[in-house]
């Protein structure tokens, strides 16, 4: 190979390796530009999502930090603040209990919004408190109605009063007193029949001579 054929190819491949660097740079450039306009996005909508709570139109506002959420892989610590607090005009104490508690963890005592996230974290949590109880009597209420309870194959189940020791214990001044369960008949167990008159009210315990 000719001196002027070695350089022509020494020449080329120069070419090649610098052209690829470029192109190299240009994807990293664009990728990089890619992710400025993305964050730029995310943080238009966060305000935006900002906005519509400050305004009352919660709804909508929450609608907004979800889609924020669906688009971003890591969670701007404000985010967690106004998310938690939207989420409890809506009633959604549990969301906001959490998204709250987010916030604390990430910045203690020493964030912008940590006494207000404080304050409406125990709102929130007294709220979905009173809603845990009233899920609760709902679930009371349905189940005392008209409803046959299916006990299965053998027709019936352990005592729920005496928890099929037969035996009641009741605690005084002196020790523990001790009687028989007068609603099993001193079995263990009651009915099928016995177990819904007793979740209806209706059963009456036997008294004792």
């Amino acid at each position: 190979m000719t001196f002027k054929c070695l350089l022509t190819t020494l020449l080329v491949f120069l070419f090649i390796s610098v052209t690829a660097q470029t192109e190299q740079e240009k994807i990293k450039q664009l990728e990089e530009q890619r992710q400025i306009d993305k964050q730029r996005k995310s943080t238009m909508k966060l305000d935006s999502a900002i906005r519509l709570s400050e305004e009352g139109r919660y709804e909508e506002a929450d609608e907004k930090f979800k889609a924020v959420l669906k688009t971003i892989r890591s969670v701007p610590s404000d985010l967690t603040f106004h998310f938690g607090k939207n989420s409890f005009f809506i009633g959604k104490y549990k969301q906001s209990v959490d998204w709250l508690n987010k916030y604390i963890q990430l910045k203690g005592t020493t964030g912008q919004f940590s006494e207000q996230a404080v304050e409406w974290l125990a709102k929130a949590e007294v709220e979905l408190l009173k809603e845990k109880e009233r899920e609760a009597k709902q679930a009371s209420e349905v189940l005392s109605k008209d409803y046959t309870i299916d006990c299965g194959p053998t027709g019936k189940v352990v005592c729920t009063v005496c928890k099929g020791s037969t035996v009641l214990v009741k605690k005084g001044y002196f020790g523990d007193n001790y009687s028989t369960c007068g609603y099993c008949h001193k079995l263990g167990y009651l009915t099928c029949i016995e177990y819904n008159q007793l979740l209806k009210g209706t059963l009456k315990p036997e008294v004792s001579n």
